[in-house]
């Protein structure tokens, strides 16, 4: 079975965004696995293992998301791809979707897997485009899945409730909390990732140009969520603390 996941390398959650000339400041920031993928990762390793085939983690950004890979490869995963192109900064959801899918035709595959969304943009949307771009059925927030020969049958998380769906290889799955619990790498398992294939590639080397892949989106503007203000405990009878709330929350809050 030939496997791909789709990697992104994201912020450390425990990183504090600092903003500076209105970009975000990556000077000593720890860069990790987006947690949702690290799940693809994981039930990626355990398909390989169940039926055989390899592993490819695919990446795309600069030279630090070398270091996402090689923690796929001492997860387990077989081979990495960096697509590393300058033309590639500031690309957007449709960016990323059409280079993958390039590399997913260029690799070959049985079943796609991706996290459910970045924690860094939360837009979820790289997954259901790329399925869309390969023509490929879609499986989307899975936290529980089972390949019977070309056979997919997976559970949804549906806001809390389970919804059973049932499709073919190939496919495309992504992956929500709960699918399993990913692994740490081991020590050996770091020594032989730094032996492990990464393969790097430019727009060039997938047939594209810039204009193939340009964004159909444009950061205007970032900024941080204004500072959390003290709460405020009303005094007074009941009625009163009701009626100074909702004059607050038209005078001052405005959301009513």
């Amino acid at each position: 079975m030939k496997i791909l996941v789709c990697l992104k390398q994201t912020f450390d959650t425990e990183e504090k965004v600092v903003i500076e000339n209105g970009k975000i400041k990556e000077d000593g920031v720890e860069f990790v696995i987006n947690p949702y993928d690290e799940y693809a990762v994981e039930e990626a390793i355990q398909l390989r293992d169940r039926f055989g085939g390899e592993v490819t983690v695919v990446s795309i950004g600069p030279d630090r998301a070398e270091s996402a890979l090689r923690t796929a490869l001492a997860m387990g995963a077989d081979k990495a791809v960096l697509v590393n192109d300058p033309a590639l900064d500031g690309g957007d959801e449709v960016t990323i979707s059409k280079v993958l899918a390039a590399v997913a035709k260029r690799t070959g595959f049985d079943i796609i897997l991706c996290g459910n969304m970045a924690v860094d943009d939360g837009s979820a949307q790289v997954g259901a485009r790329l399925a869309e771009l390969l023509d490929i059925p879609q499986l989307t927030t899975i936290v529980k899945l089972e390949v019977d020969g070309g056979r997919v049958c997976a559970e949804r998380d549906v806001e809390g409730d389970i919804e059973v769906v049932e499709t073919h290889l190939p496919v495309l799955v992504t992956c929500q909390q709960g699918l399993n619990e990913p692994r740490y790498p081991s020590l050996p398992g770091i020594m032989k990732a730094k032996k492990k294939p990464l393969e790097r590639l430019t727009l060039a080397d997938l047939g594209l140009d810039p204009a193939q892949v340009a964004p159909k989106t444009a950061v205007v503007e970032q900024y941080l969520p204004p500072k959390k203000q003290a709460g405020r405990i009303l005094q007074g009878e009941l009625a009163d603390q009701v009626k100074e709330l909702v004059h607050l929350l038209r005078t001052e809050a405005k959301v009513i």
